[in-house]
């Protein structure tokens, strides 16, 4: 079935055409590069993985509780709609919330996908080109798993959210090269974290919980690279071009904040917009979205060193000023040892499983003997 006849609403032109500025930049220097940089080059060749062997796409998934979330996960939940509902309807919006989430997933993956590639292209440094040609691919591949979770096992797209649109385009477009680094390493890969960790946290699905601790796993090495990256050249800018990234920044927290919050569903379940913004801005689980969202964003931003007098402002404005202290590089570990922990499990069971088959075939031999 073609995606188009899969997706929810009308996503307009499949082709979305970015006009791109800025220079292609070669190096002709090819030395060692910056000793961090190149290990975490080593890295992401060393961890590269193929989502058809690692993934167990056998397991069920009903499209009607995709991730075995409670009914309070519902923004809905509690209204006189929700208590209209039959059980079929309540399904039907599961399904439809899984969608918009691993669709705007889908979405983002192939706009970082394109960012990295940007970076091959646009960044001075033969080292940094190294690692975000691994990244393009870790990209594809996180591309690639979520189009067939929401194909094979979901049945419905939802097209980009019209905000995460305007913020991929807006990063895509500045000719300057560290942007693309700004608004997809820090605050869309911070924005998609967030998102992952919750739903990684919360489901009680054994496949989406793999697919999210495994994609985590490769974003932790891109966050990595983007600190590195951004805090070596941004000790070299003058103020003003520091604001001028600071603006970026505030802006775009402001947009994620307050514009991805699947409105789309419940207008599409008959919800007036305003109804709609206020059952949303009362859910228990926006509130903790918007609190991881920070915890990863907001020290990150103090990290590479954007940290003016407004932009301080703006995080006492949102109430997460006080994130910038967070331990990143310990939440980065955890999402490591998560998907490690899981892999783990998953092949002491299979070698347990083996183990049985081979001591059944054995007692069946002896047996018949």
């Amino acid at each position: 079935m073609p995606t188009r006849d899969l997706y929810v609403q009308d996503p307009g032109d499949p082709l979305w055409k970015v006009p791109a500025s800025g220079a292609a930049r070669f190096s002709w220097e090819y030395d060692d590069g910056r000793d961090r940089l190149l290990a975490l080059y080593q890295k992401g060749k060393d961890k590269q993985w193929d989502a058809n062997l690692r993934i167990d796409w056998e397991l069920e998934v009903d499209p009607k509780d995709p991730l075995g979330t409670p009914d309070e996960s519902m923004s809905l939940y509690g209204t006189k709609y929700w208590d209209k509902m039959s059980e079929k309807d309540r399904g039907d919006l599961r399904q439809h919330y899984t969608s918009w989430q691993f669709s705007q997933f889908l979405h983002g993956e192939q706009g970082a996908m394109v960012c990295a590639a940007r970076i091959v292209e646009s960044v001075p440094d033969l080292d940094a080109k190294f690692y975000s040609a691994t990244q393009t691919m870790d990209e594809a591949r996180h591309a690639e798993i979520y189009s067939r979770f929401l194909q094979e096992k979901i049945g419905m797209l939802y097209p980009v959210n019209d905000n995460l649109q305007a913020l991929l385009g807006d990063t895509l477009k500045d000719s300057r090269w560290d942007m693309p680094y700004l608004g997809m390493q820090v605050l869309i890969e911070g924005l998609a974290l967030a998102a992952f960790g919750m739903i990684r946290d919360t489901t009680t699905k054994p496949l989406p919980q793999q697919i999210l601790a495994y994609v985590m796993q490769d974003e932790a090495r891109h966050v990595a690279f983007g600190r590195m990256a951004l805090r070596d050249y941004y000790k070299q800018l003058t103020d003003a071009e520091l604001r001028e990234r600071e603006e970026f920044v505030i802006e775009g927290c402001y947009l994620m904040r307050d514009r991805l919050r699947g409105l789309e569903v419940l207008e599409n379940f008959g919800i007036p917009p305003k109804e709609a913004a206020e059952f949303t801005e009362r859910s228990e689980f926006l509130h903790l979205f918007r609190k991881l969202l920070f915890s990863r964003i907001v020290p990150c931003v103090k990290d590479i060193g954007l940290w003016g007098e407004r932009l301080q402002r703006a995080y006492v404005d949102m109430g997460v000023f006080d994130l910038g202290d967070s331990n990143l590089d310990l939440l980065m570990a955890q999402d490591e040892e998560l998907a490690e922990k899981l892999d783990a499990e998953r092949f002491a069971g299979e070698e347990e499983a083996r183990t049985a088959e081979v001591a059944a075939a054995i007692a069946e031999g002896a047996g018949e003997g």
